[in-house]
């Protein structure tokens, strides 16, 4: 007796007049068998998975940097004696935040002061308060500004890079069908391999969008707690420069 159970891939290959083809199941070997827009799609996110991924070290580094450097900041402000000798010391090295709000004061300070203070009207006092109280906000807000570059970024790769990548994978399935209704093949064998090069897209968006999501959560919560560290410092060093007027 003749064994007629043949194997379904091979059975609907032969109906159809054709061999079975295989297909190189890689990551490499699905990117270069994919659609040309999806391949686009493709690189344009593992672009943007790189790009985020140095952003995120960068600002790690930058952080971490800041930190430190406020601390010893603080450590080295509280435990000078004289605030024209400190500032003429940080004016050469001021490379970073709390630094340099402390020298844009300092600065405003000896511009602004009146050579007998104990001598100078209230209204000139308070107008010297006020502007070093205003130069020392203008220059806050523009120190965290600079910190917030590059998180806009990570927000963006966050939130578009799942759906580019199911776009991605829309017209792969779309094209793979195409195929399938032109070859008139309808075996799984022949569907597989196009739905797999179309979800790989899925999965590049997702690769890139999660550390980014990850990393804007992180850098936020860091970048929120500094700003209310320069905040406190501001508010401190108004309270001292006000002291310093009212003699």
């Amino acid at each position: 007796m003749v064994d007629t159970a043949v194997e379904p891939v091979q059975a609907a290959d032969i109906v159809n007049g054709s061999t079975p083809v295989s297909h190189d199941m890689s990551f490499i070997g699905m990117f270069w068998h994919a659609d040309p827009v999806v391949q686009m799609i493709m690189i344009m996110l593992l672009l943007a998975s790189f790009w985020a991924w140095a952003t995120i070290f960068d600002k790690w580094l930058t952080f971490r940097s800041i930190k430190a450097r406020a601390i010893k900041f603080e450590s080295d402000f509280w435990a000078s004696e004289a605030l024209d000798k400190f500032h003429e010391r940080m004016k050469k090295r001021a490379n970073h935040p709390m630094a340099v709000i402390f020298v844009a004061a300092m600065d405003e300070w000896f511009r602004s002061r009146i050579r007998d203070i104990s001598a100078a009207n209230l209204s000139q006092k308070l107008g010297i308060r006020e502007r070093i109280n205003q130069i020392m906000i203008v220059t806050r807000n523009r120190e965290i500004e600079k910190l917030e570059s590059g998180l806009g970024f990570l927000a963006t790769v966050g939130s578009s890079a799942p759906f580019i990548g199911l776009f991605g994978t829309v017209l792969g399935i779309m094209h793979s069908f195409i195929s399938i209704a032109q070859s008139h093949n309808t075996s799984l064998a022949s569907v597989a391999p196009g739905i797999a090069e179309a979800l790989f897209a899925t999965a590049i968006g997702l690769f890139a969008a999660i550390p980014a999501v990850i990393a804007y959560n992180k850098f936020s919560g860091e970048l929120e707690k500094f700003s209310g560290k320069l905040e406190d410092f501001s508010v401190e060093f108004n309270m001292l420069m006000s002291r310093q007027i009212e003699g």
